[in-house]
């Protein structure tokens, strides 16, 4: 331990959470956030911060020739998969280009080890339980940066040299969470909705199914890749195992918060995954991990006492939609409303 590590990502919910665990390993950390989806309050004082984005390839740049890291690890993203579909030019800039500026920075500068957050979106509408071996077929534009992402770090390697270790997480929910973000994160979006005294919205019929994961089930095993070399070049999910409606979901959500009935407006299906979870067998192959996660129930009451006392959060406009045709015409009035 004793080495010197990079988070990117570091503001937003799991980022804050893997700065923490790297913390507690006792390792050194610079977090980087440019804070348009998360908050200088969440990051742990113990690290360096420093407000930038992956973008700036000069400031990447800056970082490493002063920090020299050994690690890196990459969390920083704009992760909306549905609305990735109408935000195309700023995806691929956010999500694969700020990352190709880490991998080259990361290249240059001998880092040992580079983390990757990628995501189940790679897969798509796959066969279930989803697998690391399956061919991966995204079906929006976040899913298809993050699929080139992972496909970049693997042609690094084999030129370069650059080890690297990919965790596929799914629906990570817990405190922290940007619950004002109304375009990804259901259950923030249902405590959100619930202390505002609105309905909670629901996409469809509310009988697909996700598999969602506390986050104490998925920051410590991103953590402790770049000390497992046995890890290194491998693809892992991370997450829970047992999936669940977004209808019961709502329902769990709404008595954790103490409220007495899921008041819910269903709304058009969105082009979306109808089911969407995984198999761990092999991240629990590699890492020892705890033989049981935490049940939905438990995880999302602890969120629940966190949200209840931090309160609703208003919810942040997106200004810049590039594309409206065939976007939910709830987000679309919502758009339209805030310009």
């Amino acid at each position: 331990m004793g080495q010197t590590a990079l988070v990117t990502g570091a503001g937003g919910f799991i980022g804050s959470h893997v700065v923490d665990a790297v913390l507690a390993m006792g390792d050194q950390v610079v977090a980087l956030d440019d804070m348009s989806g998360g908050f200088a309050e969440n990051v742990n004082p113990k690290a360096t911060l420093v407000e930038g984005s992956i973008v700036d390839h000069d400031l990447i740049n800056r970082l490493f020739e002063e920090h020299q890291f050994d690690h890196v690890y990459h969390l920083a993203a704009y992760a909306a998969e549905g609305l990735s579909h109408f935000i195309k030019r700023f995806n691929y800039t956010n999500n694969l280009i700020g990352s190709v500026n880490l991998i080259n920075a990361s290249v240059n500068h001998g880092v040992k080890c580079f983390v990757f957050t990628s995501s189940i979106a790679v897969y798509g509408a796959n066969q279930l339980p989803m697998t690391e071996d399956l061919i991966p077929q995204p079906e929006d534009p976040y899913g298809v940066a993050k699929l080139a992402v992972e496909q970049d770090l693997k042609t690094t390697h084999e030129m370069q040299g650059l080890n690297y270790c990919i965790f596929r997480p799914h629906n990570v929910y817990g405190e922290r969470q940007n619950i004002g973000d109304r375009y990804r994160n259901v259950i923030g979006i249902f405590m959100n909705q619930i202390m505002q005294g609105n309905p909670l919205t629901i996409f469809g019929d509310g009988l697909q199914t996700r598999a969602f994961s506390y986050i104490s089930d998925v920051a410590p095993v991103i953590a402790k890749a770049p000390y497992n070399p046995r890890a290194f070049n491998q693809v892992f999910n991370v997450g829970a195992d047992t999936p669940v409606t977004v209808k019961h979901l709502a329902e769990i959500t709404c008595e954790a918060m103490g409220a007495s009935a899921a008041d819910i407006q269903y709304l058009d299906a969105r082009n979306e995954v109808v089911h969407a979870y995984a198999s761990h067998d092999k991240v629990r192959d590699y890492f020892d991990l705890p033989d049981t996660e935490v049940s939905i129930e438990e995880g999302i009451q602890k969120m629940a006492d966190w949200a209840k006392a931090h309160g609703p959060r208003q919810s942040q406009r997106f200004e810049g939609i590039e594309v409206r045709q065939n976007m939910p015409p709830s987000w679309l009035a919502a758009f339209e409303a805030d310009t």
